[in-house]
């Protein structure tokens, strides 16, 4: 509608004679009059889409409130010529609905600058008045499905591929599933009430250090009270720096006003976060659909800023900042020392099952690349390799929910997830490895694999790596140096032969021997030469495609190629232990083998195949499994049940869908880059090395001598812990800093970890 047309259409309804300038809208067409006298309203157009019921019940609640305290914060509805809130104006499809509203003096919120404490308190206090005074407020046309209705956030899940970024849709639905285990199931339980439901940063109105006004009741519901003011809050949170300190002091005010229940309190930081996931939704979802209204996308850019800023709050801290802003009582013990729950963990636990960091940590939950302890504390996990597509990500958790509610059982069983699973698998794989074992945990895997090398080749012997580890089973302790030959350890078993760790950095053979790859795979050559020359026959050379506790070190070029030659001409199987670094960890490739341009006879599989869940696998041809098939039945009672198969494919179709490969390789590369810079000005910085988010530093304390900076290394990861990084240490020396982190890891996490770490470094070396 035209200017002339609105100017014509409020003098011959409402008899003014005005100045009309038009204005921006969401949904409504909207308009400034001022009369002669100066004298302002705003006129609202609504299409014929429009409920006018729902039109009715706007028109209602504003007069409720102008018979109350808080009167002055609200329009007053202006009767028509026949005493009509709303005039009716067309026929059949063409009909609109006008109003005209007084006018409320004041700036924006999003226009007032940054908001003081004071305002903040004021805005709180203002909506607890306002819902006080909604109390006992029914309209039936407010008893609506709305879609910005917050238990109705969950319908917002049907349009989340309208995000396109992998990393920022991955973040949504996390939020999206909490919501669903965290809020839904209480949501019955929560006072119900009408609301204004979008106290946003356009809807306030700001006047002298204090909330003026609030207008729009288009989004009007009967819904959860808490609901009000989880929507204020999220408003509030944005553009600032401590969003958690924005949002205690907006509570603080509500509750003086309108007092909260304690389960209200708990229930406010993922109702924050679930009003960002259905704005930043429905605006994506504008943008597919082409729409050019700004109003669609003018709160997306800070929503965004915001998800971020809200996963990297611990919800424990959230709901405490929020109780003491209530004047409830804190539920954080301070005490960090868990002296009961290490007490019985001693009585109950074997003592010999470590514990990471001086003082312990309790974490309560994982988000992504988050872990949140129980006392408020939030921690990028730099080190999990485990969790290899994020703690807690929507897609493999639903999967297992899912398949866990609808059958697990054995595989004497036929069931269509194993075949699915065992395909997807092996089309990651080269030929000949198409045949699929599988089991609960790496250790098993690398126990089965053995196990199989020995009935193909009927040989016993197994050439490993020095310092080794492939486990804690017999068989894997037998193979694994790290352990045998440690505290505790039984020494190598005759069976067992030790070559060379492969090591550019500290071993013989170095970074400036471009030969150093097939010089190190002649010492596999001399113990072959050795068991042969005893009349025996070597069954498997095993080895991590990247050696792990062998100090986070990729193998010299060519290395596997020769390694392979001489355990295959003397008639040996070749297995690639993948379990720490396969599925696309090393960037490059997607498996660790691939980058020494080598096919093994078999793949063990582990820790980042279920994610977290107890899978594991041993994929190998079918010459060797005809001939583990010797009449002994292999049975797993868990291994390739169907919750551990859906979880397995939900797996490979993050990693695939959400391209983490190419995620690995890039972040990977830049924090590599960034690593190097700080070896460039810290000497104890000896070595840096990996591929994708596979990554090593080597501290030590002389670059010529290479002696270890131990226990300076120790230092560094109880430091990096309290600031917020988790991190460990590996290498016969124990002198590595390992970063495995979960593949969701960014470049912004790496960032901040290499920021921290600079300033660890200074505080060490002085």
């Amino acid at each position: 509608m035209d200017i002339q047309e609105m100017k014509t259409l409020v003098q011959q309804h409402y008899g003014l004679e005005v100045k009309v300038t038009s204005l921006d809208g969401y949904e409504e067409s909207n308009y400034l009059l001022e009369d002669a006298g100066g004298q302002k309203y705003i006129g609202k157009i609504a299409g014929a889409e429009n409920n006018p019921h729902l039109l009715d019940a706007q028109v209602k609640i504003l007069q409720h409130l102008a018979d109350t305290t808080v009167a002055k914060g609200f329009q007053r509805v202006l009767l028509n010529r026949h005493n009509n809130p709303v005039t009716t104006i067309g026929e059949g499809g063409t009909i609109q609905y006008l109003r005209i509203l007084s006018y409320l003096d004041g700036k924006v919120w999003a226009d007032a600058g940054q908001p003081t404490p004071a305002l903040l308190h004021h805005l709180g206090q203002f909506m607890g008045e306002m819902d006080q005074a909604l109390q006992g407020f029914f309209h039936p046309a407010a008893y609506r499905v709305c879609s910005w209705d917050l238990r109705n956030t969950l319908a917002a899940r049907e349009n989340i591929n309208a995000i396109k970024d992998h990393e920022r849709r991955r973040m949504v639905a996390y939020f999206l599933l909490q919501f669903e285990t965290e809020i839904a199931p209480q949501l019955p339980g929560l006072r119900m009430a009408v609301i204004h439901n979008d106290a946003n940063d356009y809807n306030l109105l700001v006047k002298n250090d204090a909330v003026a006004g609030l207008i729009d009741f288009g989004d009007m519901v009967y819904t959860q009270l808490v609901n009000n003011l989880a929507i204020t809050c999220t408003y509030a949170m944005l553009h600032r720096e401590d969003p958690l300190a924005a949002a205690a002091a907006v509570v603080k005010g509500y509750h003086e006003a309108m007092p909260l229940t304690e389960q209200e309190i708990a229930c406010l930081y993922y109702l924050v976060a679930a009003r960002l996931c259905v704005s930043v939704i429905n605006s994506a979802t504008q943008a597919v659909a082409g729409s050019d209204n700004q109003f669609h996308f003018i709160t997306e850019k800070p929503a965004w800023k915001l998800l971020y800023q809200l996963i990297k709050i611990n919800p424990v801290a959230a709901e405490d900042a929020f109780r003491v802003a209530a004047g409830m009582a804190s539920k954080i013990n301070r005490d960090d020392r868990y002296t009961p729950l290490l007490t019985e963990r001693k009585q109950r636990i074997g003592r010999n099952l470590s514990i990471s960091y001086r003082q312990p940590l309790k974490i309560i939950r994982g988000a992504l690349q988050y872990l949140y302890d129980d006392k408020g504390g939030t921690y990028i996990d730099c080190v999990n390799n485990v969790s290899h597509v994020g703690h807690c990500h929507p897609t493999v958790v639903k999967a297992i929910q899912q398949q866990a509610a609808t059958l697990n059982t054995n595989t004497r069983y036929l069931h269509d997830e194993l075949i699915s699973y065992a395909r997807a698998l092996t089309a990651t794989l080269p030929e000949p490895l198409q045949v699929c074992y599988f089991t609960n945990s790496g250790s098993e895997a690398n126990d089965l694999a053995i196990r199989m090398s020995r009935h193909f080749t009927q040989q016993k012997e197994v050439i490993v790596l020095d310092h080794a580890y492939h486990g804690t089973s017999t068989v894997a302790m037998e193979l694994s140096p790290y352990k045998f030959d440690g505290k505790g350890g039984a020494g190598k078993p005759a069976h067992t032969h030790k070559a060379v760790n492969p090591d550019l950095y500290r071993g013989p053979h170095r970074y400036d021997n471009p030969q150093a790859g097939a010089v190190y795979a002649q010492d596999i050559e001399e113990i072959i030469k050795k068991i042969s020359g005893e009349g025996k026959g070597i069954a498997a050379f095993i080895c991590e495609t990247l050696l792990g506790v062998g100090g986070q070190i990729p193998l010299p070029p060519g290395y596997l190629e020769k390694v392979y030659q001489y355990v295959r001409t003397a008639g040996g199987v070749c297995i690639a232990d993948e379990v720490q670094v396969g599925f696309g960890r090393v960037g490059d490739r997607f498996w660790g083998f691939e980058l020494q341009q080598v096919v093994p006879d078999m793949v063990v599989l582990g820790k980042p195949i279920g994610n977290g869940h107890p899978l594991a696998a041993v994929v190998t041809t079918q010459a060797i499994a005809d001939a583990f098939n010797n009449g002994m039945e292999y049975f797993n009672t868990f291994g390739g049940n169907p919750v551990s198969m859906a979880c397995g494919k939900a797996v490979l179709q993050v990693i695939q869908e959400e391209e983490m490969q190419q995620h690995a390789l890039q972040t990977g590369e830049h924090f590599l880059q960034g690593l190097r810079v700080l070896m460039n000005k810290h000497a104890i910085i000896g070595d840096v090395r990996g591929h994708g988010l596979f990554i090593g530093a080597e501290l030590v304390r002389n670059r010529v001598t290479l002696e270890p900076a131990v226990p300076e290394i120790d230092v560094v990861v109880e430091k990096m812990k309290d600031r917020g990084f988790l991190i460990s240490t590996d290498g016969p020396l124990h002198n590595v800093l390992k970063i495995k982190p979960p593949l969701v890891f960014n470049k912004e996490n790496a960032d901040a970890f290499l920021w921290h770490l600079d300033q660890v470094l200074e505080e060490v070396i002085a």
